[in-house]
């Protein structure tokens, strides 16, 4: 696909400059491995003035802290104690800790930690905290992380590290097939912003690559916060199967139907009765390291 069309939607949709990010780039390929991720090559991430522009523009910072949070994060909370240390990787503005009020939560973002002016969130990267943290938590989580870096087995070799013995990692993702790769030209899930498309067996073979044991993995329903994506999706006259992104009438047409009605049905219905065969909302990812605690 044209790195110049992606950057052109981005800058129309989103007023986003991508192009510092894309690093010259003029073409991007979307691959499918043997275990079913999609990857986009090359791997480049979205930079820092990329994402303050983004979350500026999408209103992250007005999302709902309490009451209403995405599934993944619901299912996560299902698998943490009262007390347990748990270490949040890109936390945002720290919403998970509100799904989990008697566990001792630490959040980490380098971009956006500093603005919750609150001292459970670090202006830290993992590699930077694990200097003096290695195996502090009883988990570790990310939601929505994952799928962001550019590698994903390192990013969950370095959770591990946070964890003790015997302890969690829970990681969520967007994932293929479902409604996030069914929408025509879906900038949310393309380059520089996402790099990877997870599936159920892409997440377990990362997570043995990773030496994490045990690992399974949970559907995430729709909650409020994340079935706008459900709508766009079921409201786009056309629906992606093979290509994703295309310089065409019949795309970007599909788009802007989709999300003017797809929005409209959010805003009526904000938790839809999705099919039985829907692929839900994300993927959780629970594993564990090796050994057992001392």
């Amino acid at each position: 696909m044209s790195a110049s069309l992606l950057a052109d939607l981005w800058r129309l949709e989103f007023q986003v400059d991508a192009r510092p990010s894309f690093k010259g780039k003029t073409s991007f390929g979307l691959w499918e491995s043997p275990t079913g991720l999609y990857f986009f090559d090359p791997m480049l991430e979205g930079d820092a003035a990329f994402y303050e522009r983004l979350y500026r523009t999408i209103g992250a910072r007005k999302v709902p802290v309490q009451g209403t949070y995405r599934g993944d994060c619901n299912l996560a909370a299902r698998h943490i104690a009262d007390g347990d240390r748990v270490l949040d990787v890109g936390c945002g503005f720290g919403a998970f800790r509100h799904v989990i009020p008697k566990a001792c939560y630490v959040g980490l973002d380098p971009n956006f930690a500093a603005e919750t002016g609150q001292d459970w969130a670090l202006a830290e990267t993992l590699a930077e905290h694990l200097a003096q943290n290695a195996g502090a938590y009883d988990a570790a989580c990310a939601f929505q992380v994952l799928e962001h870096v550019a590698s994903p087995v390192d990013m969950l070799k370095d959770m591990a590290r946070a964890v003790r013995p015997g302890g969690k990692v829970m990681v969520g993702v967007p994932h293929v097939n479902s409604a996030h790769t069914r929408i025509p030209n879906f900038l949310i899930n393309a380059t520089p912003h996402h790099l990877t498309w997870w599936t159920r067996r892409a997440l377990i073979v990362a997570a043995q690559q990773a030496g994490l044991v045990n690992p399974t993995v949970e559907v995430a329903p729709w909650t409020e916060i994340d079935s706008v994506i459900y709508w766009l999706a079921r409201c786009s006259p056309f629906r992606c199967t093979d290509v994703h992104f295309q310089h065409s009438w019949r795309f970007h047409f599909s788009a802007v139907v989709g999300f003017l009605v797809g929005y409209a049905m959010w805003k009526l219905k904000p938790v839809p009765r999705p099919p039985a065969d829907d692929a839900g909302a994300a993927l959780l990812l629970i594993a564990r390291v090796p050994g057992s605690r001392p």
